[in-house]
């Protein structure tokens, strides 16, 4: 389904090609409910590539309190409103995007499927919706852009311990024509995750997730430089010669040369070194501010104080995000956080907001909340997990077309239509 059909015949358009797809014998390459796209992926995943990516932080209470938050507000449909036709677009930061949600940064994609990040940036790119690069991504920013023509595509940032490295970070996003950084503030350390621990799993310390570091100059100078911290030689068990296995396999180059090269150990010990920093403060803001003049927005804001910083601080936009409930358990939930901060703050900058996202109705609330456009996550992981590319093609299309048609059964228009007046709480 091309991305350019838009306006009243988009969503109906969606719904007659699952409907008929079967008599025309075509099969569509994901489940449409969330629940069964989680479990298809399940099935396909590994143990361990299923608890990184369905996995969250403690007894998992803040993931649960993202999705019960949706269920406490509830949409007023609206009748007679004249809704033959319908504008889901929206604009951001000068750029105008089809729907109101973009693809959020989730790192370690080769977890889920081979392609990785490539398959979704692709994909992305042939729907036109932004894709968010991340800084842990298993494909250079580079590569992913050289198969997105001039899609849309923003560039998450985690703010290493080496400046020099967050500045060629920035560069490099602004040479593959990333419209917008995102600084995510709430990964200064990986919050306490039982299901990885329990499997004594982490991917980055098999190579895993570490491509926009590999790729880098300025990584690759650090990683001459002698370690801080001496790591003690692992004894050779099968496991440790798993580990070096991945290692090689992961590392750029040849397997069979970085199988008998130092280099993929030392990539893995100087990315664990410097992969973020707990010292991060407001006022290193100003830093990243001098280095580009793209937008930049904060991933991670729970507070509305937080928020009014980040207004004062001269930054672009934030994102309302409780990282899907993997960083902090018992946080307040996105969605009740999204309420007050945009009261807060009224519109000075742009409002963006994710985790707990699962249909076009959460989306529709969201915006009715005040944001201005939201980020997808698991679904599209689950849908790369089960069908590649095809799958993350159908999974935006089908949250398009179901956004579209709750807009639209509630009595409106266009996005802008949408307010808080459409909602109840309960």
């Amino acid at each position: 389904m091309s991305s350019k059909a838009h306006g009243s015949s988009y969503a109906l358009q969606r719904q007659r090609e699952i409907f008929l797809g079967k008599l025309r014998g075509q099969k569509r390459a994901i489940p449409v409910s969330f629940s069964k796209l989680r479990e298809k992926a399940r099935q396909k995943l590994s143990k361990e590539a299923f608890a990184y990516i369905a996995g969250s932080a403690g007894r998992e209470s803040t993931k649960s309190s993202n999705q019960e938050a949706f269920k406490r507000w509830k949409i007023v449909p609206k009748m007679l409103r004249g809704v033959s036709s319908g504008d889901a677009r929206v604009d951001l930061f000068g750029t105008s995007l089809p729907t109101p949600f973009l693809l959020a940064p989730i790192g370690v994609l080769e977890m889920a499927h081979k392609q990785a990040d490539l398959a979704v940036s692709k994909a992305a790119a042939e729907e036109g919706v932004p894709f968010i690069f991340s800084s842990q991504a298993s494909v250079s920013m580079e590569e992913c852009s050289s198969v997105m023509g001039n899609a849309p595509r923003w560039f998450q940032l985690y703010w290493s311990t080496n400046n020099d490295l967050v500045a060629s970070f920035v560069k490099r996003a602004e040479t593959c024509s990333c419209s917008a950084i995102v600084l995510t503030l709430d990964t200064t350390m990986l919050g306490w995750r039982p299901r990885d621990l329990d499997l004594d799993f982490l991917p980055f310390l098999r190579g895993m997730g570490i491509a926009q570091y590999t790729s880098d100059t300025v990584f690759n100078e650090m990683m001459q430089s002698p370690p801080s911290q001496q790591q003690e030689s692992p004894k050779p068990t099968v496991e440790s010669l798993k580990v070096l296995y991945q290692m090689s396999k992961n590392y750029p180059g040849s397997f069979w040369k970085n199988l008998f090269s130092d280099e993929p150990r030392k990539a893995v010990q100087t990315f664990i070194e410097t992969y973020s920093r707990p010292s991060l403060s407001w006022e290193d803001l100003s830093f990243l501010r001098s280095l580009t003049d793209l937008p930049i927005l904060l991933k991670g804001i729970l507070s509305p104080d937080d928020a009014r910083k980040a207004v004062e601080a001269d930054m672009d936009g934030i994102i309302v995000s409780n990282h899907g409930g993997r960083q902090v358990d018992g946080s307040i939930s996105s969605v009740d956080a999204l309420s007050t901060i945009t009261q807060t703050i009224e519109g000075e900058i742009p409002v963006l907001m994710d985790s707990g996202i699962r249909s076009g109705s959460d989306i529709f609330k969201a915006l009715a909340l005040g944001a201005d456009a939201v980020l997808l996550g698991r679904p599209y992981v689950y849908a790369l997990a089960i069908a590649g590319e095809a799958g993350v093609r159908e999974m935006i299309q089908n949250y398009r077309a179901d956004f579209e048609l709750t807009m639209r059964l509630s009595g409106l228009q266009s996005v802008g239509d949408i307010d808080r007046n459409c909602l109840q709480a309960i």
